[in-house]
């Protein structure tokens, strides 16, 4: 339930942004608008009021919306009122009003961003772990303990900034430099090479293909929370005992500990722990056996002690101050939107997988996991979104924004509209190549869904 409200209440307020970008827009330029519609399909609610009653409606199907404004080509309009018709304005002004939609979206991104940035963004310290041997971070020396401080020139302050800044480079191959600081406390530079990565290698984790992961923090074999009716409850485990062994095989990290209780979905574990300075004898414990999307596991419902000063040097609070926030959120969605462009771009020609397309359910599922994981994760989210909802919109595909857009400007290039012959053939096309991309964007969908 929570990922399909955090979905739709994602969705119905960037639809609301989009098009009220449009509303603004056209009512400046004295256009009567008739219906805000959000969604599609049957009305669910729908109020008439404003000086020209513009009916506004909530509809069944919330994906999309529209405002419908006076126009002659969609009925007769009143002698008194075509001055207000959408067709006789100027094209400059219906420029303006098609592409006030897209831009109230990178508008939105930038003010979420902005405040973000002022209110604090929490991160983890971009420490890198043990490189596998042979991978392209320990061909290029990287070693466990070393703390990214920049890629390419570009600062970087935490590990998802570090993620974002390698893909986007990722797009170009080559070679990159890597600003680090060595645990002993000296400034290096690195040359991480992109070379060796394959188109299908952006569809997953970049870092991890290039060797690059995250320090961990190591935690202890300890017992803090434990669930009321948990299997290490009802065994009679307590908060504070330090595990030992497990089938008399020694425990060194949580970790390890994790990894057996997983492993032994309904089986039986002798597991001793010390209690204070007492060692007690072995406890059997059966972990409850779970299934998650195919997928079955042991647990027994308890988490580890924190060490609460070891954690808080993992940890960094992103903010600047208010001037500063607004130029960091405009460049944020700069570059956001910029590399959704190049991702596009690369798919059309070949050099990035259509795989990397993704529907509604994709989506749906970042929504209710970036909700779970917080407010702050979820404006981040609908951040994201709003950018991408701008972008798709600036498409130069019939029946989008960016299609008329392609029109609009042909008409200032040749001084006369386009007639409606080619427009009727271009909505053909473009209701032909939105069906497709929607499909293709589902079946990927439904193939990381099976996958996952």
């Amino acid at each position: 339930m929570l990922t399909v409200i955090a979905f739709i209440v994602a969705l119905s307020l960037l639809i609301v942004v989009h098009e009220y970008g449009h509303y603004w827009v056209a009512r400046r330029c004295n256009v009567k608008v008739l219906r805000f519609s959000v969604g599609f399909g049957k009305p669910l609610w729908s109020k008439t009021m404003g000086p020209d009653r513009t009916q506004w409606v909530l509809a069944a199907i919330p994906l999309g919306g529209y405002v419908k404004m006076l126009d002659e080509r969609e009925g007769e309009v009143p002698p008194h009122e075509l001055d207000r018709a959408f067709n006789r304005k100027s094209v400059w002004q219906r420029f303006a009003i098609v592409l006030a939609g897209p831009v109230a979206n990178f508008l939105a991104a930038i003010v979420l961003y902005w405040f973000l940035f002022v209110y604090g963004v929490p991160g983890l310290v971009p420490i890198v772990a043990e490189p596998p041997a042979g991978s392209a971070a320990a061909r290029s020396g990287f070693v466990a303990g070393d703390t990214v401080l920049g890629v390419g020139g570009t600062t970087v302050r935490t590990w998802q900034d570090f993620r974002w800044v390698v893909l986007q480079r990722a797009l170009d191959k080559g070679v990159v430099s890597v600003d680090l600081k060595t645990i002993q406390g000296s400034n290096v530079s690195r040359e991480l090479s992109f070379d060796g990565l394959a188109s299908e290698d952006l569809e997953k984790d970049v870092l991890a293909t290039l060797g690059l992961s995250r320090q961990r923090l190591v935690l202890p074999p300890v017992f803090g929370e434990l669930t009321g009716n948990g299997a290490a409850t009802r065994a009679g485990l307590r908060s504070g005992d330090r595990v030992l062994a497990v089938n008399g095989e020694r425990v060194e990290n949580w970790d390890a500990l994790v990894k057996r209780v997983r492993d032994a979905p309904g089986q039986a574990l002798q597991i001793q722990v010390r209690r204070g300075d007492v060692d007690v004898p072995p406890i059997a414990v059966t972990p409850d056996a779970v299934d998650d999307r195919g997928v079955r596991f042991g647990r027994i419902g308890a988490a580890p002690k924190i060490d609460e000063t070891a954690m808080r040097e993992m940890l960094t609070d992103v903010r600047y101050g208010p001037v500063e926030s607004l130029g960091k959120a405009v460049a944020k969605t700069w570059e956001t939107a910029l590399f959704s462009l190049r991702m596009l771009g690369k798919m059309v020609i070949g050099e990035v997988s259509l795989k990397n397309l993704s529907g509604p359910i994709t989506i749906a599922d970042y929504a209710g996991q970036s909700a779970q994981n917080g407010w702050i994760s979820y404006l981040l989210f609908l951040g994201l979104i709003s950018i991408s909802l701008g972008v798709l919109n600036l498409l130069p595909v019939p029946l989008l924004d960016g299609g008329h857009l392609m029109y609009y400007s042909v008409e200032i290039l040749t001084g006369k509209p386009v007639s409606e012959r080619v427009m009727a053939a271009g909505q053909h096309i473009g209701v032909t190549l939105l069906f497709a991309l929607m499909a293709f964007a589902l079946f990927n969908d439904i193939n990381r869904l099976i996958g996952s």
